[in-house]
């Protein structure tokens, strides 16, 4: 699945892409709370104005609910399910795509500073980088400092 996803990064006409490749990782547990009310085509529509979108995950603890996950797949995320804390999962796969090259922009949707060195690590390989707070009370400023960009999700 990974090489399949690098191979659709490189794909051009001239040798070049014409328009930034995006990564974006979302923290379930911390941006889908019943006081943030994100919305799952907000999220998607954050990722699409900062470019081209080629990796949309959701990632999830065992404990979400069948329908967040089947909204999510119906507008295009990928849903990653881990049996414990989602922030190393999704903190490993991030860095990876990073590691790899596949993205040009990098966006993690969350308010846990975790991420940070997620941020900071895409920031040095030359990766653009984006902080998404599930609003304006959910910001993380250590993110957001962390990150070139940063969006504040209206709720």
């Amino acid at each position: 699945m990974f090489e399949r996803v690098c191979a659709r990064f490189s794909k051009s006409v001239d040798g070049r892409t014409s328009e930034a490749s995006v990564g974006l990782f979302v923290d379930g547990p911390n941006v889908f709370r019943d006081e943030f009310d994100v919305d799952l085509d907000d999220l998607r529509d954050a990722a699409r104005d900062l470019g081209r979108v080629g990796v949309i995950r959701l990632y999830l603890d065992e404990h979400a609910t069948p329908g967040l996950i089947q909204a999510a797949e119906a507008r295009g995320f990928e849903v990653v399910i881990t049996s414990g804390d989602v922030d190393v999962k999704l903190a490993v796969d991030a860095t990876a795509l990073v590691s790899d090259g596949a993205v040009d922009r990098l966006a993690i949707a969350s308010r846990d500073t975790d991420f940070k060195p997620v941020l900071e690590r895409a920031g040095a390989a030359g990766v653009g980088t984006v902080a998404i707070a599930p609003g304006s009370h959910g910001r993380s400023d250590a993110l957001q400092n962390a990150a070139d960009d940063a969006i504040t999700l209206e709720t």
